[in-house]
């Protein structure tokens, strides 16, 4: 099955703003993870995403479409990344989740992945 593990950070924690030999650190880290599962032939995608402040966000309201600068919602913490895994199942989603460096300054949602019908 596969699942995403959506990367949550406080934008003042993400790597870019940490000092050169800890944000080497993190890098080296993550990885690690992700070889761990492209060893495992479960590495589908993944990307890190820019800054909120490049977001653009569009909705249908009242049948007309609003365009917004920045994210929709205002949170403390903003989407960082994603990884797109295959995991046997949801524990093994969550241990490479819980291994990401990520999950020590933020947060790693884990969510099934469902098709379209």
């Amino acid at each position: 099955m596969e699942y995403a593990l959506l990367i949550y950070s406080q934008e003042s924690a993400l790597p870019d703003n940490l000092p050169d030999a800890e944000r080497e650190a993190f890098y080296a880290d993550f990885r690690k993870v992700v070889q761990e599962i492209e060893a495992k032939d479960a590495f589908q995608a993944g990307r890190r995403l820019d800054t909120v402040d490049t977001a653009t966000t569009q909705r249908v309201v009242d049948g007309s479409l609003v365009t917004t600068d920045g994210p929709f919602a205002e949170t403390k913490e903003c989407l960082a990344g994603f990884l797109l895994v295959e995991a046997d199942d949801l524990d093994q989603a969550l241990a490479w989740a819980a291994k990401l460096p990520s999950a020590r300054v933020g947060s790693v949602e884990v969510r099934p992945i469902k098709r379209y019908a």
